[in-house]
C-alpha cells in the first residue's frame, strides 16, 4: 500500500534561514521525481528545491515568506510502494507519531552563545573601553533602557549568531520577529541601522563623537516628476556587503598595463579549436590562468585576515570569483580549483556559471569559498577603476577595455594592444611594494604566456 513521507529541505550549504519566495506544489498535485517544490532566495541567488521522488502531495507545510534551513519539512507526499514491498508491514500512525516525537526530542534547541546567557539582575555591566565595538556596549543610548531589565536568552540560528558576532552585536539586545521570537539576520541588520541612525557611540553621549551621518534626502517631487523604484533583494544585500567591506578594509589600488598583443593573436588562432570543443575562448580564461600563477608566486594575496587582525589564513586552494552583471544585480560565482583546469575547461566553466547567474539558478556552493576575485568591464569600456575588495578576500583585480597604443620600441613607435589592470588590496595584509610586484608579475605572464609554464 502507499506510504506518506515527509519531504525536507536538503543540504543547501552554509546558508540558514533562507526565504521561501515561491511554493510550486499544492495538496492533491501529482508530482514526479526532480519536480520543483519550492523556490528559495539566499543572499545572492535563487534556487529551486526538487522532490527526491514522485507521488501525490498531501499537505504543504511551508508558505511564501517562511524562512527555512536544512531539514525543515516542506510537504508530505503519498508515494507508491516499491516493487516487492507488498509484504512489508506499514508503520501504524501512533508509532509514526511516537517516532516523530522521539526525533523532535533528539533535536534540542541550539545552545545559546555564552555571550547571551542570562546574567544576574543585580550585576552591573562593566564600563566599556574605547576599543570595544560600539554596538556591543551596554552604555549605548539604544541599549541603555535594557540595563534595568534582566537579560534574556536569545534564540537564533548558528548563522545569525555568527553574523551578530561579526558585527559585534549582543543578541540579548535584539528583539526577534521570527517564529517563537527567533532572531533573524534582518533583525540584526535593523538593530545596527537604528544604532547608527542615532548618531552616537558608546560611552558618555555628551562627549562622544558623531557616528556616520546620514545624507538627508529632500522631497524630490517639489522639483519635478519622479518615480520611486525599489532595489532588488540582491542589490540591497550586495550593497550592504560592499559598504561593510569599504568601511572595514583600508583600500589601496595599484594600476598597470599589460601588452597582450601576442596573447590576442594566440587567442584568435585558437577560436576554431575552442568551438570544436564546445567552448568560447575569452580573454577572461587567460586572466584566471595568470592570476593563479601570481597567487602561487605571492601567497599573501591568497589569504584572509583573522577576525582579531593578528594572523593570516593562508589558503592552499585556488578558487577564483568572477563578477557577473545580471538584471537582478552583481553576482560573484566562484570557479573552484582553477589551478587544475586548462584554458578550455576554464572557458566552459565561465560560460556555465555566467549563464546560471543570469538565470538566477546559482546554488549556495557556487558563491562560496572564493580566494581572489576578478571584475572585468572590458566588454563595456573605461580606462581604469577602483574595485572594492570582496572581504574576507584581501585583493581583487579590475580589468578594463584593451586599446591599441603606440609603444616606443627599438627607436620607433609600434602599435601594441594594451590592457589596463587595476589591483585593489587590503593594506593591512599587503604593502605597496608587494602589490607592485604582484601586478607586474601578472602583466608579464599575460605578455608572454610561456612564463606560465615555468
Amino acid at each position: 500500500m502507499a506510504s506518506v513521507k515527509e519531504i525536507k529541505v536538503p543540504n543547501i550549504g552554509d546558508f540558514g534561514d533562507v526565504d521561501v519566495i515561491e511554493v510550486l506544489a499544492k495538496p492533491g498535485d501529482r508530482i514526479n521525481a526532480e519536480d520543483s517544490l519550492i523556490t528559495l532566495e539566499s543572499d545572492k541567488a535563487t534556487m529551486e528545491v526538487p522532490s527526491p521522488e514522485g507521488g501525490i502531495v498531501k499537505d504543504v507545510l511551508v508558505k511564501v515568506g517562511d524562512k527555512v534551513s536544512e531539514g525543515i519539512p516542506i510537504l508530505t507526499l503519498e508515494t507508491a510502494p516499491a516493487a516487492g514491498s507488498e509484504q512489508q508491514q506499514p508503520v501504524s500512525e501512533p508509532a509514526a507519531r511516537r517516532a516523530s516525537a522521539e526525533q523532535a526530542e533528539a533535536e534540542p534547541e541550539p545552545e545559546p552563545d555564552p555571550e547571551v546567557e542570562r546574567e544576574p539582575e543585580a550585576e552591573q555591566p562593566a564600563q566599556p573601553s574605547a576599543q570595544m565595538h560600539n554596538l556591543a556596549s551596554d552604555d549605548h543610548p539604544i541599549t541603555a533602557p535594557i540595563q534595568t531589565q534582566q537579560r534574556r536568552l536569545a534564540h537564533a540560528s548558528p548563522s545569525a549568531r555568527r553574523f551578530a558576532r561579526e558585527l559585534g552585536v549582543k543578541l540579548y539586545l535584539v528583539k526577534g520577529t521570527g517564529p517563537k521570537g527567533r532572531i533573524t539576520r534582518e533583525n540584526i541588520q535593523g538593530f545596527v541601522k537604528r544604532t547608527f541612525d542615532s548618531g552616537t557611540v558608546a560611552g558618555d553621549s555628551a562627549k562622544a563623537p558623531e557616528g556616520i551621518p546620514r545624507v538627508e534626502i529632500p522631497d524630490f517631487s517639489q522639483f519635478g516628476e519622479i518615480e520611486r523604484r525599489e532595489l532588488s533583494r540582491i542589490q540591497k544585500l550586495s550593497g550592504a556587503h560592499l559598504h561593510k567591506c569599504w568601511l572595514n578594509v583600508p583600500h589601496v589600488t595599484q594600476f598597470d598595463e599589460a601588452d597582450i598583443t601576442q596573447l590576442e593573436q594566440f587567442r584568435q588562432s585558437m577560436k576554431d579549436e575552442a568551438e570544436r570543443r564546445g567552448a568560447r575562448l575569452t580573454l577572461l580564461a587567460f586572466m584566471i590562468k595568470a592570476c593563479v600563477a601570481a597567487l602561487k608566486e605571492y601567497p599573501h594575496f591568497n589569504s584572509s585576515l583573522s577576525a582579531e587582525g593578528d594572523a593570516l589564513f593562508l589558503k592552499r586552494y585556488y578558487h577564483i570569483g568572477v563578477a557577473v552583471d545580471t538584471r537582478a544585480g552583481l553576482m560573484v560565482p566562484v570557479i573552484r580549483e582553477a589551478d587544475k583546469k586548462g584554458l578550455f575547461e576554464l572557458a566552459a566553466a565561465l560560460a556555465a556559471l555566467s549563464q546560471k547567474a543570469r538565470d538566477g539558478k546559482l546554488s549556495p556552493t557556487d558563491l562560496q569559498g572564493g580566494c581572489f576575485s576578478i571584475s572585468s568591464l572590458g566588454g563595456i569600456g573605461g580606462t581604469a577603476f577602483t574595485p572594492i575588495v570582496n572581504s574576507p578576500e584581501v585583493a581583487i583585480l579590475g580589468v578594463s577595455r584593451a586599446v591599441m597604443k603606440p609603444l616606443w620600441q627599438d627607436g620607433e613607435f609600434v602599435p601594441r594592444l594594451m590592457l589596463p589592470l587595476s589591483l585593489s588590496y587590503d593594506h593591512r595584509v599587503i604593502d605597496g611594494a608587494q602589490a607592485a610586484r604582484f601586478i607586474r608579475f601578472l602583466s608579464q605572464a599575460l605578455e608572454d604566456l610561456r612564463r606560465l609554464l615555468l
